[in-house]
């Protein structure tokens, strides 16, 4: 008995692992409380899942209100394949339709609440052969201010904002000068590459070759037509030895 229950069992988990078996049934998600100023639109979110495949076709959504005095529910609104808002009763011209079928959506806006809006609204989805499942409840209080929580909420989204603009205009300030500062810089302004320096007293061994042959001067004999090297003797030399000559002529005469 027991061999046969396991076995059942890992059948069971089988055919859920491979998709086969799916679990029916729609989910709907609300916001569970919701609160809104007394003349202001207020939109009322409903996202559903459905374990069937969407069909625009014949998807029903219907959304309806219980006050929340006692008294009847009223029908609010109704979708199926396009949306039809109601004709007669207190929600007349202030529903609009917000939703996206294919997004799961079922979102509905109402225009300018009044404070006989106050009491629970509900929605419902339908996409047949999904057609059982929980609903999803709005519970709306239409008050005369914001509350506190509201205003502070709304206090940050305008500083936020405020301050997302200030650092955008920071930032474009700042683009215009760093463009204005390199218009206004020359081209030649930028500082050239620094060459390296090199000793005067350091020569390349070919031009040392080649400046020693530049101090040896050529000599043309007229004569012949020869070429001859011209000497190269330091004049220095010469001068040193021509006064030694004269003084041994000097010397001579003043032996005599």
């Amino acid at each position: 008995m027991c061999v046969k229950g396991l076995y059942f069992f890992t059948v069971l988990c089988g055919l859920a692992a491979s998709g086969m078996l799916q679990v029916s049934g729609m989910r709907i998600y609300t916001y569970g409380e919701m609160e809104a100023v007394n003349g202001t639109d207020a939109r009322l979110k409903c996202t559903f899942q459905s374990s069937s495949p969407i069909n625009a076709k014949t998807i029903v959504i219907s959304w309806s209100f219980r006050p929340l005095k006692k008294g009847r529910e009223e029908s609010v609104f109704h979708y199926q394949e396009r949306p039809y808002p109601p004709l007669e009763g207190i929600f007349r011209k202030h529903v609009f339709w917000a939703g996206d079928i294919m997004g799961q959506d079922a979102s509905i806006i109402i225009k300018e609440v009044k404070f006989t809006y106050n009491g629970t609204f509900i929605c419902q989805v339908k996409n047949p052969p999904d057609v059982h499942g929980s609903v999803g409840e709005i519970h709306l209080r239409v008050v005369a201010t914001a509350s506190f929580s509201q205003l502070l909420h709304l206090a940050l989204a305008i500083a936020g904002g405020i301050t997302a603009v200030v650092l955008l205009i920071m930032l474009i300030l700042y683009c215009r000068r760093c463009k204005k500062r390199r218009q206004r810089q020359p081209e030649g302004s930028e500082e050239a590459p620094r060459k390296e320096r090199k000793d005067p007293t350091v020569c390349h061994p070919l031009r040392s070759i080649h400046l020693y042959m530049s101090e040896t001067s050529l000599e043309i004999d007229s004569s012949d037509g020869m070429i001859s090297e011209a000497s190269t003797k330091d004049p220095s030399s010469s001068e040193d030895e021509g006064p030694s000559s004269d003084d041994e002529d000097d010397g001579g005469d003043d032996s005599d």
